[in-house]
């Protein structure tokens, strides 16, 4: 007669560490580092994060909780970290807390070339002004179009064009400066063959050799 163990005893043995792996966001329980240019204002829906460059406000959820420990160090928790979508959100929120807190303090950055021949960027005045929405420039590009591109600046987005081919988008909110950067590159996306478009930050793209007949 073959004697096996129950499945309750086999669960045991392995519970230590998965236990620990599933129920706690690795990104959220990493508390959180304060500048002292920095100031923390928690309320029960969103902590205010002021700093250098403005203010800004990131929203919670009702099961979060803020905890300051000391001057330097903030630390967010849930209630039931075994529920997945607070698990989830838990990770999300630090990751956006941190990014607030790095955007009022230093901000962020992203360089994007125009690689093409004739390809090329000058910033000017817009016409429009701040209408739209606008900070009253624009970019004027050549991407290989009968038609030159205009690309007005949104108001929380400051541009430079350091030579004809580059520019270089700064914004103290990581996920607007993204989206704004996307949109110049959707104008002429990388392509394969010739390597020609827009490249954001360090994006590479791996060229096709053509196959002949």
């Amino acid at each position: 007669m073959i004697f096996r163990p129950p499945v309750a005893h086999l669960a045991r043995c392995f519970s230590s560490t998965t236990r620990i792996c599933k129920n706690v966001s690795i990104i959220g329980r990493e508390p959180i580092t304060i500048p002292s240019s920095v100031t923390i204002s928690p309320s029960p829906t969103e902590v205010t994060i002021t700093g250098p460059l403005g203010s800004t406000a990131i929203p919670l959820k009702d099961y979060m909780k803020i905890e300051l420990p000391s001057q330097e160090r903030m630390k967010l928790s849930v209630e039931k970290s075994t529920e997945k979508l607070q698990r989830q959100m838990w990770g999300t929120t630090r990751t956006l807390i941190s990014n607030a807190i790095t955007g009022m303090t230093e901000g962020f950055t992203v360089p994007i070339y125009l690689v093409g021949v004739g390809y090329r960027v000058a910033l000017e005045e817009d016409p429009r002004g701040t209408t739209d929405g606008g900070n009253g420039r624009r970019l004027n590009m050549k991407l290989g179009y009968s038609h030159s591109v205009l690309v007005p600046i949104p108001s929380h987005i400051k541009a430079e064009v350091p030579s004809a081919t580059k520019i270089v988008l700064f914004c103290t909110d990581k996920h607007l400066l993204g989206l704004f950067a996307a949109k110049i590159r959707g104008y002429r996306k990388p392509e394969p063959y010739k390597g020609k478009g827009v490249f954001v930050g360090n994006e590479t793209i791996r060229i096709k050799s053509v196959k002949k007949k």
